[in-house]
């Protein structure tokens, strides 16, 4: 029996199905506490002000742009997820499993907030609530598509594809500039 054939296969979209799942429910939960604990007027100071709580209704998108605009967001954002999963297929690997279950359950968060909340579906305002010096409020869903997007740029600079193939070019260019490091020592 050869050892591809011994391995136990792994169903796919587990990984990235728990991994969305949590982060949603991690979101929910951490939102439902802020609304119940925190007052835009009053902001929570922690870890000697450098952490605040405070709650915010956001009903644009980063950095509060495009307020009025909530049912583009909200279209957009159903769009993407879509989109996510369709491309998801492809996946192969572990790590972008992870990477897009980071993406698609940090865009489901917020989705549920545009589709659920005050005032009407698909113009909901998403709560936001965790602020850091000199960065505007987020949340639990904003801080997994900033971790699945950083994450991305990683795997593709890294030449990493869905399957787990892994581009030509990367190992070229890191030939490349090893050939010119070592050319830069002799001089």
């Amino acid at each position: 029996m050869t050892s591809e054939a011994s391995k136990v296969k792994r169903p796919r979209f587990v990984l990235m199905a728990a991994v969305a799942a949590l982060l949603m429910l991690a979101d929910l939960i951490t939102k439902q506490i802020a609304l119940a604990n925190y007052s835009p007027a009053e902001p929570v100071s922690s870890l000697g002000g450098f952490l605040k709580f405070t709650l915010i209704y956001n009903s644009g998108a980063a950095f509060s742009l495009g307020e009025g605009s909530t049912w583009l967001f909200s279209t957009a954002k159903l769009v993407v997820i879509i989109g996510m999963l369709w491309i998801s297929r492809r996946i192969r690997i572990p790590a972008w499993e992870v990477i897009f279950g980071l993406l698609v359950g940090g865009a489901a968060g917020n989705l549920v907030d545009r589709v659920f909340r005050p005032p009407s579906p698909f113009q909901g305002e998403v709560i936001d609530w965790i602020q850091l010096p000199h960065w505007p409020v987020f949340n639990i869903a904003d801080m997994g598509v900033v971790c699945g997007g950083a994450l991305t740029v990683w795997m593709v600079f890294r030449g990493i594809n869905l399957d787990g193939s892994i581009e030509p070019e990367a190992h070229q260019n890191k030939k490349d500039r090893k050939t010119l490091q070592d050319k830069g020592t002799e001089a």
